[in-house]
């Protein structure tokens, strides 16, 4: 992996916030903005702004189902941003 996208995806996975996302996400598989937003106590615009970031780099993706978004872990993830992740 070139090293501009291993900063890129590391510099994303060192906020406290995404990483709870993220350990919601591996959990449950799948949610909305608004489930998530709640679960872990965010505004719905910072949650929507963090997601966003998830998403930019990779690490999650999105499908809209109606009015909803649901997030969920893409599916390909690289093997150490996963090893990462089981470590939640």
């Amino acid at each position: 992996m070139k090293e501009v996208e291993l900063e890129r995806q590391l510099k994303v996975l060192a906020n406290r916030r995404r990483l709870t996302i993220l350990n919601l996400l591996r959990k449950r598989k799948e949610a909305n903005v608004s489930d998530i937003s709640d679960s872990i106590r965010l505004s719905l615009t910072s949650t929507s702004k963090h997601l966003n970031m998830l998403e930019r780099t990779g690490l999650v993706e999105k499908e809209q189902r109606s009015l909803n978004v649901y997030y969920r872990i893409a599916p390909n993830v690289p093997g150490h941003i996963s090893h990462l992740l089981g470590m939640l």
